[in-house]
C-alpha cells in the first residue's frame, strides 16, 4: 500500500477542489498533511521539503513568468477599450450580407482577441455579450451561435501570445532538460516560449479554418439556421465609406498583434519583453479610444494583481506538491506505469492525454500545467516526443476540455451571459460539432507532426 501513496496523495488533492477549497492551498495544505503523516510513520524522508526555498526563489525570479502579469494587464484594458465591439461591427459589415456571415465574422474576431489578449474567460464572456444577442435577433439557431462562441472563445488557449502557452512553455522546458539529464545528456538542449508560441500558430490556423468551414456549411445546408443580414441594416444608417470603417476598427489590433507577434517571430523581443510592448500598445489603443481614465486603470491593474496573484500562490502550492510527490516515489510509479502500458510511447500519450483532458472538466489549465505536467512530461520526453509537438498537443487537449459538456469551464461563462431564452442543452448541443474538429485536429498533428515542428524549426534555424 506505501507505493501508492502518490495517488492518494492526488485523490486528497481532487477531494479538496471537490469540497471547493482554493486550488493553491489544496495542493499545499494536503502536501503538508501527507508529508507530516508519512515523517511520523517513516514513509517520508523531510529532507525533499529542503528544496522549497530554493524552488520559491526560482519562481520569483523567473523572468518567462513576467509576461503573465504584462499579457493579463492587455488584455483587461483591451477589453475596457471596446475594441472587440468595433471589430464585430467591421467583421459584420464585412461578411454579415452572406449565409453563416455573422458567424464567419465572430469566428474572425475571437480569433484576432485570442492573439491580442490570450485569456479564455474575457473572450467568451465579452464576445457573449456583444454577439449572441446579435445573432439571435438575426435569426441564428441558438445552438449554431452558442457553439460558435464557446469554440472561438476557448482560441486563446492555442492562438499566441496564449498565457496557457506562457506557463506551460516554462514548464515543459523544464521538463525538456530534466528528461534529457536523466538520459545522460549533459548539454541539454532547450525550448522556449516562444518556440511554442511559432508551433502553435499553424495548427491554431487550422482550427479557426475548418471552424469556418464548417459555419458556411451549416449555412448552405440549412440556410435557416444562419441566414444572411442586409448590409444597410448592418450599417446602422451610417454614411461614412465602409473601406474607413473597416480601417478605424481592424487597424489598431491588427498593428498590436503585429507588434507582439512580429517582436518574437523576428528575434527582436523575447515573449516577456513582447508582452510589455502589447501591454504598452493596449494602453495607447485604450487611450486614443478615450477609454482610458483613472478608475479604468486603476480596475485593470486590480484584475491583473488579482489573477498574478492567484497564478504564482498555485504554481507556489504546485511545487509543494511535487516535491511532497517525489518524495513518496511518485516519479518512480508513474515511470513503471508508463513502461508497463501496452503500445509504448503511444499507449502512454494516449493515457495522458485522456487524463489530461477529464482533468479539464474539474481543474483549470494553471492547476494542470503546473500540477500534470511537471509528472508526466519528463517520462514522455525521455521516450523521444518532442517537448514542442506535445506542449501544442496538450494545449489542444485542454482546449477541447473546456468546450466539452457537462463541466467545460466556457460553457460555464457563456451561460452566465446568455439570455434565459437560451437553453443550457442549446449550448450543450451547439459546442459538440466544435469538439469533434478539435478532435481531428489532434489526430491531424498526431499524423503529422510537421504541423507544430516545422515552422519552429524555420524560425529559429541556425
Amino acid at each position: 500500500m506505501v507505493e501508492f501513496i502518490p495517488l492518494w496523495l492526488f485523490a486528497g488533492v481532487c477531494v479538496c477542489l471537490l469540497f471547493g477549497y482554493p486550488v493553491a492551498f489544496s495542493l499545499g495544505g494536503t502536501a503538508l498533511i501527507f508529508a507530516a503523516v508519512g515523517s511520523a510513520f517513516g514513509t517520508f524522508d523531510g529532507v525533499f521539503l529542503e528544496a522549497l526555498p530554493n524552488r520559491l526563489f526560482g519562481i520569483i525570479g523567473n523572468e518567462t513568468l513576467i509576461a503573465v502579469p504584462l499579457f493579463v494587464l492587455m488584455g483587461v484594458l483591451l477589453e475596457k477599450s471596446k475594441l472587440a465591439e468595433k471589430l464585430l461591427d467591421s467583421m459584420a459589415m464585412l461578411f454579415g450580407s452572406m449565409r453563416g456571415g455573422l458567424g464567419i465574422s465572430v469566428i474572425l474576431v475571437g480569433m484576432l482577441l485570442a492573439a491580442s489578449t490570450g485569456i479564455v474567460g474575457a473572450t467568451v464572456v465579452t464576445m457573449g455579450m456583444i454577439s449572441l444577442p446579435t445573432m439571435l435577433r438575426r435569426g441564428y439557431d441558438p445552438a449554431l451561435a452558442t457553439g460558435t462562441i464557446c469554440a472561438t472563445g476557448t482560441l486563446g488557449q492555442i492562438i499566441p501570445p496564449s498565457i496557457a502557452l506562457v506557463l506551460l512553455g516554462d514548464v515543459m522546458s523544464n521538463a525538456f532538460q530534466k528528461a534529457q539529464l536523466e538520459m545522460g545528456i549533459f548539454s541539454p538542449k532547450t525550448i522556449s516560449v516562444g518556440d511554442l508560441f511559432v508551433g502553435a500558430l499553424i495548427p491554431g490556423l487550422i482550427l479557426v479554418g475548418l471552424y469556418i468551414l464548417y459555419v458556411i456549411m451549416v449555412a448552405w445546408l440549412q440556410p435557416h439556421k444562419a441566414p444572411a443580414v442586409p448590409r444597410e441594416e448592418l450599417r446602422n444608417g451610417s454614411t461614412e465609406p465602409l473601406a474607413i470603417q473597416l480601417i478605424k476598427g481592424l487597424l489598431p489590433p491588427l498593428i498590436l498583434i503585429f507588434a507582439v507577434l512580429g517582436s518574437i517571430l523576428s528575434g527582436i523581443a523575447t515573449p516577456t519583453e513582447a508582452a510589455g510592448v502589447g501591454a504598452l500598445g493596449a494602453a495607447l489603443l485604450a487611450w486614443g479610444s478615450g477609454k482610458l481614465s483613472f478608475p479604468t486603470l486603476k480596475d485593470a491593474v486590480y484584475s491583473t494583481t488579482k489573477v498574478t496573484c492567484m497564478v504564482f500562490m498555485i504554481l507556489i502550492g504546485a511545487s509543494l506538491f511535487s516535491l511532497v510527490f517525489r518524495g513518496f516515489g511518485g516519479e518512480e510509479l508513474i515511470q513503471d506505469f508508463f513502461s508497463q502500458l501496452p503500445g509504448g510511447v503511444v499507449g502512454a500519450m494516449i493515457v495522458v492525454m485522456l487524463l489530461m483532458f477529464f482533468l479539464g472538466f474539474i481543474l483549470d489549465f494553471i492547476e494542470i500545467t503546473f500540477v500534470v505536467v511537471p509528472i508526466v512530461a519528463p517520462v514522455l520526453l525521455a521516450m523521444g516526443l518532442d517537448p514542442v509537438w506535445l506542449g501544442i498537443m496538450m494545449a489542444i487537449n485542454l482546449q477541447t476540455s473546456f468546450l466539452t459538456p457537462p463541466f467545460g469551464f466556457a460553457l460555464f461563462y457563456l451561460r452566465g451571459v446568455a439570455p434565459p431564452e437560451v437553453k443550457t442543452q442549446s449550448i450543450y448541443k451547439g459546442v459538440l460539432p466544435f469538439i469533434l474538429i478539435q478532435v481531428f485536429v489532434l489526430i491531424m498533428l498526431s499524423v503529422w507532426p510537421e504541423l507544430a515542428t516545422w515552422l519552429p524549426e524555420q524560425v529559429y534555424a541556425d
